[in-house]
């Protein structure tokens, strides 16, 4: 089946997610879409299944155009998407997955179901039992089980979104193995991918999209190179502070550590942070990053290695005694993880520094004037707007901290307001200690960092110093090259 894609727009409310896509993919071909974080491949592919409604475009199917409002709809044109995290029911088991959400006579005999689960899985070379109950099972067998329920259900427009994530070789070898038999048998599959080692192994062609719109295209065999180019933003022509600087003593270290948690977890990571440090964590999303940061800050905790700060094990320290030993971490969930909603800008930093009212007051006033905050000592964290929880955060950062851990710092602030978060930072706290910070923007972490940790699928890949940055070696180790 092809689909295509005429000048689709998607916007939500302000922003534009998606500008125009005309995108085609013809029938029995695996077709690759990437693109960075935020590009819109996602809310694309939502459109095609029915889970957002196009603000305006067509779609069409073998030339004809069809309406694909809701997921019902869409799953009766034969499309049907394989997420990343599978969509079952855990305490059911293989069997009654299969069958789960049918309703004519047919589908729901039971005798007739197993078997046909058992030729799907022996056609594709999965090894499933059908009493198996969901909750045994890796996610890798989870998702082979998604991958049959699929087929059973004769989808013909098969899209698979990130489908390697925390699977095994083994599954992953076996997985592309039945994405190539069905596509030679007809079916047509869109992978949904940022690892471009699996669209060089899967894909016929691809799409690459920008900020919600295509950027090119490409045949198989691709050109790394010209799809790294397409895909990330040219760097930045003007650096905003100066990459020299000169390491002192070990703050924070990790040795061996792996841990479970976000997508795909962390693995194996030994990793020292010095006084001095401006670390940037480079990587797409939920590739680490977030783990690493809340294991430092005593959020998280590892399954093996060690992991000190300031000397001290963090098996002693909680995220209180991180605190009380110098150090800071600020989520990118302001609201939720950040900062209290129903409190006001002074009532922060009455608790954060146990400030007598009078003396919260002062803070807040200085602080607001200090990072421009659009508020009052008596406005409610929750009347602000992103940008303006963000600054109340850093604000809100003790002049006597040793590391400063934070999670895209300056989301929601324009450049001008970034600039001088970033100079606030590095001029209070890189000397005396250390700041990590993620961030899903390579450009700000090429603009502030002194050293860049790249992370790719739960490891750090690269470990790279000031001199040593440069940004088409970095995009290309996020995306596994």
């Amino acid at each position: 089946m092809q689909v295509e894609f005429q000048q689709v727009h998607k916007q939500f409310g302000t922003v534009q997610a998606l500008r125009g896509i005309d995108m085609r993919v013809e029938g029995g071909t695996i077709h690759g879409l990437v693109g960075e974080n935020g590009a819109g491949k996602s809310t694309l592919m939502k459109i095609l299944t029915g889970y957002l409604t196009k603000s305006s475009g067509r779609i069409l199917l073998d030339g004809v155009e069809v309406d694909c409002s809701d997921p019902q709809v869409a799953a009766g044109h034969g499309i049907g998407m394989l997420y990343q995290e599978p969509q079952d029911f855990p305490p059911l088991n293989v069997l009654e997955n299969f069958i789960v959400g049918r309703d004519c006579d047919h589908d729901l005999n039971r005798t007739e179901q197993r078997e046909r689960l058992t030729q799907l899985a022996d056609k594709v070379h999965f090894t499933l039992h059908p009493n198996d109950v969901l909750e045994k099972l890796t996610v890798g067998e989870r998702q082979q089980l998604e991958f049959l329920r699929l087929l059973g259900r004769e989808a013909r427009v098969l899209i698979l979104d990130e489908p390697t994530t925390g699977i095994s070789d083994q599954q992953k070898m076996l997985l592309f193995q039945a994405l190539r038999q069905i596509r030679d048998e007809g079916c047509t599959i869109i992978l949904v991918s940022h690892k471009l080692d699996e669209v060089e192994a899967l894909c016929d062609r691809v799409t690459i999209l920008r900020h919600g719109q295509v950027t090119g295209e490409a045949s198989a065999p691709f050109k790394v190179s010209e799809l790294l180019e397409m895909m990330f933003d040219k760097p930045p022509s003007v650096d905003v502070v100066d990459h020299h600087y000169h390491p002192g003593g070990e703050l924070l270290r990790f040795k061996g550590v792996t841990a479970a948690g976000e997508r795909v977890g962390l693995h194996d990571c030994s990793v020292s942070i010095r006084q001095g440090d401006v670390v940037g964590l480079a990587g797409l999303s939920g590739s680490g990053q977030g783990l690493f940061l809340r294991l430092a800050a005593g959020l998280a905790t590892r399954r093996e290695g060690m992991l000190e700060f300031v000397g001290q094990s963090m098996d002693k320290l909680n995220h209180k005694a991180f605190r009380q030993q110098g150090g800071v971490f600020l989520p990118s969930d302001r609201l939720r993880q950040g900062l209290i909603p129903g409190f006001t800008i002074r009532d922060h930093f009455a608790l954060a520094a146990g400030l007598s009212s009078a003396a919260a007051q002062q803070a807040a006033e200085q602080a607001i004037a200090q990072f421009h905050i659009r508020g009052t000592p008596e406005t409610l964290a929750e009347s602000l707007s992103g940008g303006n929880q963000q600054r109340l955060q850093l604000a809100l950062i003790p002049k006597s901290a040793r590391m400063v851990l934070l999670e895209s710092p300056t989301r929601g602030l324009d450049v001008e307001s970034a600039h001088k978060i970033w100079r606030f930072l590095r001029g209070d706290f890189a000397d005396q200690g250390a700041i990590v910070f993620s961030s899903p923007e390579l450009d700000e972490i090429l603009e502030v960092a002194n050293r860049v940790l790249v992370f790719f699928e739960g490891r750090v890949v690269r470990d790279l110093l000031a001199d040593e940055l440069d940004y088409e070696h970095i995009a290309a180790a996020m995306t596994g090259k």
